[in-house]
């Protein structure tokens, strides 16, 4: 479980190592055990007042890959020394006009044991073609379970994080 002091850590060290010019805003420093992302607003274009809508969409891409390839290097040069102090992968996006796009993220293999009703719900899933595995079936679960219970995710995590501060204050805690 990550604390939320740690998140603080790695929000704080991203917002005083990242270069100045980078994002016009640090939207999000996200972590857990694998990879942490990095999220920063860039400016949108501005496309004339009578472009359309796909006019408008191409052009936010468009800005969207130009800075991509733009910052390549001093993006990874901040993810190598992040990767060696955190231990994890960083991973990179913006928000540009109202879209967000990932650049690189982490598919971690997660392995579960599964009885037959949960394997017939994956089943389903793939035979009504909302999925084509039951890899990407299971991720298509998590994802709706997330969308769903974002509250109560928020209050378990804090109520983990209230535990550990418990158990640093317990009588091991002088040992380390």
């Amino acid at each position: 479980m990550i604390t939320q002091e740690q998140r603080d850590t790695l929000r704080g060290w991203f917002a005083g190592r990242l270069p100045d010019d980078l994002f016009e805003e640090l939207v999000e420093v996200t972590v857990d055990r694998e990879e942490v992302t990095v999220v920063g607003r860039i400016p949108g274009p501005e496309p004339a007042d009578d472009a359309s809508q796909a006019e408008r969409e191409s052009a936010v891409q468009g800005r969207i890959q130009e800075f991509r390839e733009r910052t390549r290097d001093s993006r990874m040069a901040v993810a190598r020394e992040a990767e060696h102090r955190f231990r994890r992968k960083v991973s990179w996006g913006v928000e540009c006009a109202g879209q967000r796009a990932l650049f690189t993220h982490v598919a971690a293999p997660v392995m579960t044991r599964l009885r037959q009703p949960e394997r017939q719900v994956l089943d389903t899933l793939i035979a009504g073609g909302v999925a084509r595995s039951r890899s990407e079936a299971l991720a298509w679960c998590v994802r709706l379970v997330q969308r769903h219970t974002d509250d109560w995710l928020t209050e378990l995590r804090e109520s983990l994080e209230h535990v550990e501060r418990v158990r640093a204050q317990g009588p091991d805690a002088d040992e380390d």
